[in-house]
């Protein structure tokens, strides 16, 4: 039995709402815990003064750079002892997920016991960066826990300026939408790049993220410098039975309204069965005895709404593979960026493709780590350098989907105007 409960009236407010509340997890730990009765304690301090009492230092496990967050009270006495003393220091340990976040049972139990064991017992699954975050721990306590989940399988996570741990959606084990291997690439990434994320060495921290399509369930187009975003190049895939059947249930007013009417680039149109126009990129699907959608997919800028809404009757094409974007960031020195396109569609079926993924990466970092500023995302390094310099540094073409905002002046220049047709031409004929 733990020590008695210090007073938190402000903490027992957090309970009284309709939702489960953090707080009452706090309290059922601190039954046996005298350290979340001092967590319990510190933060209802915090609550009062509206002030954090947390400060960083230096902890870490052998042979590991960062993955520690450490975390130490400066809550003291007058006698410069800790006024809550059991709970002086709360390090978190970042541990990486497996590719696509599966766990069993059996692993999730052990999880739990060694934390029980050698720290609060709280644990988040995830944080922002993907990780496993094992959350209150005493410096003595971080290198025993350590190494137990160790024994199990798991590696740390990154921290600080260093390569961070990689997240990717669940994907092509449960999810219809899939358009590549996340979990392949994932783990082609984080192994390639494992000593990159144990000892930081780079100006800031550089994150990928793997969505499978362009629904981006892992947020990577707004939170990961490289985001590999799943997506398509033929025409969306359609199911006539799926298609009528939908229909039936939902009627044409739904179909114009939710499906039209929404598409951004106005792809869809309702025809007459027998006036659809014939071409290598139209595509129709006829949802009863008279009418069919018509989908011109050269308009299409793969948003998933029309798919989401008509799941079956709508798919992804058959020859899938990946956007790579980069730059995205949450708010820092500039504000939040979302990812720039900077390879439209590259394959991610084989070891090869991966190699290819892999070996832009390395450049990428590389670019990184060569031209950032100190405490610089690669979104504002990109910003501050032009995308422009990005790109001939990383040895791509300019396409037209890299366009971040239209002209503002209509003037054009033609010098050379021939030539640079004849390119445009030739890499066509190569694709």
């Amino acid at each position: 039995m733990a020590k008695k409960l210090h007073d938190t009236p402000n903490l027992d407010q957090l309970e009284s709402g309709p939702w489960p509340s953090f707080v009452t997890g706090l309290k059922h730990l601190a039954k046996d815990k005298d350290y979340v009765v001092d967590l319990l304690g510190q933060l209802e301090e915090s609550y009062k003064t509206k002030k954090g009492y947390w400060k960083g230092g230096t902890v870490g496990v052998f042979g590991y750079g960062g993955g520690v967050i450490p975390r130490f009270t400066e809550l003291k006495n007058a006698d410069g002892t800790p006024k809550f003393k059991d709970a002086a220091e709360f390090h978190t340990l970042r541990v990486m997920p497996p590719p696509g976040m599966h766990y069993d049972t059996d692993t999730l139990r052990k999880f739990c016991d060694i934390w029980e064991k050698h720290g609060s017992g709280l644990i988040a699954f995830h944080g922002q960066s993907g990780d496993i975050m094992f959350q209150g721990a005493t410096t003595d306590n971080v290198q025993k826990a350590f190494d137990e989940i160790n024994e199990m399988g798991f590696d740390m996570g990154g921290a600080g300026p260093a390569v961070r741990t990689s997240m990717s959606c669940v994907g092509a084990a449960r999810c219809e939408q899939s358009c590549y291997d996340e979990a392949s690439a994932h783990r082609a990434v984080l192994n390639t790049f494992l000593d990159d994320i144990h000892r930081p060495s780079l100006p800031y921290k550089f994150k990928f993220k793997f969505s499978g399509c362009p629904n981006d369930c892992m947020n990577a187009i707004q939170r990961s410098d490289m985001a590999v975003i799943g997506t398509w190049r033929d025409n969306i895939r359609t199911d006539e039975a799926l298609a009528k059947k939908w229909f039936a249930k939902h009627g044409m007013d739904e179909l114009v309204n939710d499906i039209v009417a929404r598409c951004p680039t106005k792809t869809f149109q309702i025809k007459e069965i027998g006036k659809i126009k014939k071409g290598e990129h139209i595509s129709s699907v006829a949802v009863n005895d008279t009418h069919a959608i018509e989908i011109n997919n050269q308009d299409c800028v793969r948003c998933m709404h029309c798919i989401n809404v008509m799941t079956g009757a709508l798919a992804p094409g058959k020859d899938k593979g990946a956007t790579v974007l980069m730059g995205g960031k949450s708010h820092l020195k500039i504000g939040g960026l979302m990812g720039t396109v900077v390879i439209p569609f590259m394959k991610l079926d084989t070891e090869e493709d991966r190699e290819k993924l892999i070996d832009f990466g390395q450049r990428a970092i590389d670019f990184f780590a060569e031209n950032a500023l100190e405490h610089e995302r690669t979104g504002e390094m990109i910003e501050r350098i032009g995308l422009a310099n990005f790109l001939d540094a990383m040895e791509l073409d300019v396409d037209p989907a890299m366009v971040n905002s239209p002209r503002m002046n209509p003037y054009v220049r033609t010098d050379g105007w021939d030539e640079e047709v004849a390119k445009i031409k030739a890499k066509k004929q190569a694709a």
